[in-house]
C-alpha cells in the first residue's frame, strides 16, 4: 500500500510562505531525496501553479548553465513525476502532459490511488494539505523547520477543522549542516 506523505518548509514561527525565506541547497537535496521516493504528486490549484510550469521550466537549464545545479536536478526528477490536481474547479486545462485534474471526490480519489502499485503519493502546500489532515487521509509528516523567525505570513494549518487531535509519533529527527532541522512523524 502507498503511503501519502506530506512535507513542508516551515519557519520557527510556523510561516510556510515561500515568499519569506528561501532553503538552503542541502534542503533541496533532502526533497530530491523525497521526490525519488515518489511516483505522483497531489496538489491543489494554488500549490501545482507554483510548481508548474517553474520547475519544468527549470530542468530545461542545461547543466552549468548557472549556479543552481541543486536546483536543476530537483526540477528533473520533479519533471519526471506524475502530478494529480484535486478539487479544482477553475483549473480547466493542465498545464503539462504528466497532469491530471480531479474535480470531485477528493477523499476516494485518495484511498485509491494509496491501493494501487507503485511509490509513494506526496503533497505540499497548505490548503489542500489542511483537507487531507483533516480527513485522517496523510500517513507521513516531513516538517523541514528553518532556524529563522519571519514574523509574518500563512501558517501552517491555519483554520483546519479537526474532529478530533491530530495525534502524531516522532519517528526521526535529522539536523542538517545549515541548523535546518527535519522532523518526521507518523499519523498514530
Amino acid at each position: 500500500m502507498r503511503k501519502l506523505i506530506f512535507a513542508i518548509n516551515t519557519t520557527l514561527d510556523g510561516c510556510v510562505d515561500h515568499t519569506k525565506f528561501f532553503p538552503h541547497e542541502e534542503t533541496m537535496d533532502f526533497f530530491m531525496q523525497l521526490v525519488r521516493d515518489t511516483d505522483i504528486f497531489l496538489y491543489g490549484r494554488k500549490t501545482y501553479e507554483l510548481m508548474v510550469p517553474y520547475w519544468p521550466d527549470v530542468a530545461k537549464t542545461p547543466p552549468g548553465q548557472d549556479d543552481r545545479d541543486s536546483d536543476i536536478e530537483f526540477a528533473k526528477a520533479f519533471d519526471a513525476v506524475g502530478k494529480i490536481v484535486v478539487v479544482s474547479h477553475s483549473l480547466k486545462s493542465a498545464a503539462d502532459a504528466k497532469t491530471t485534474i480531479v474535480n470531485t471526490g477528493i477523499e476516494g480519489e485518495i484511498l485509491k490511488l494509496k491501493q494501487e502499485q507503485g511509490k509513494n503519493i506526496m503533497t505540499g502546500g497548505v490548503n489542500l494539505a489542511s483537507q487531507l489532515a483533516a480527513l485522517g487521509l496523510i500517513d507521513e509528516y516531513y516538517f523541514v523547520v528553518h532556524p529563522i523567525v519571519v514574523g509574518g505570513g500563512t501558517r501552517l494549518f491555519e483554520g483546519i477543522s479537526l474532529q478530533e487531535n491530530l495525534q502524531l509519533k516522532l519517528v526521526e529527527t535529522t539536523v542538517l549542516k545549515s541548523g535546518v532541522m527535519v522532523l518526521r512523524y507518523l499519523k498514530q
